[in-house]
């Protein structure tokens, strides 16, 4: 009777355990992540501040990824934009997240190449973005723009977006501002 009982708890917790392993791998596939990937840094607040951000001397930049995980020996980018519905990414974000793979290439990758991809996670989607030769191209113009505006006294604004500029804290004194 004692070994009855014994088969029956252990039984029932197997049967936890399945159903427990098989909701936390379901939740893990809706956040987009790889599979088998190991979270490797975080800057989320979850887990510890990360005391510095990823530096690279060789592009002037610096930045905090949300999370860096390892893939199959490859390091990938993951920035979370938990606010954000849009069918598929902006371009600043696409920009973010390939800075974000220069800083791999220079600091983690010790010499390796730029990932092959990073993951953008929107409220309702995971966009995996293709770090290209050509969009590296384009971050890396990106940014010598910016640092050759960083000095000038008047810079032309970006006003493709009507909420962004109502929103804005130069509004009141913005003589470009949408009406």
């Amino acid at each position: 009777m004692l070994i009855n009982l014994f088969a029956i708890l252990f039984f029932v917790a197997l049967v936890a355990a399945l159903v427990l392993f098989n909701l936390a791998r379901s939740q893990r596939e809706e956040t987009g992540l790889p599979i088998n990937a190991r979270v490797v840094y975080s800057d989320t607040g979850a887990w510890e501040k990360v005391e510095k951000p990823l530096f690279s001397r060789r592009y002037a930049l610096a930045g905090k990824p949300d999370y860096l995980v390892e893939d199959k020996g490859a390091i990938i980018p993951v920035e979370v934009k938990p606010n954000r519905v849009a069918p598929s990414p902006r371009e600043s974000d696409v920009m973010q997240l390939m800075a974000y793979g220069l800083l791999i290439e220079e600091t983690i990758g010790q010499g390796q190449a730029v990932p092959k991809y990073g993951l953008l996670k929107y409220r309702d989607a995971v966009f995996q973005v293709d770090f290209t030769d050509e969009l590296r191209v384009e971050v890396i113009d990106l940014m010598n723009a910016m640092r050759s505006d960083a000095g000038r006294k008047d810079v032309e604004r970006s006003h493709e977006q009507a909420r962004r500029c109502a929103a804005c804290g130069y509004r009141s004194e913005c003589e470009q501002m949408l009406e």
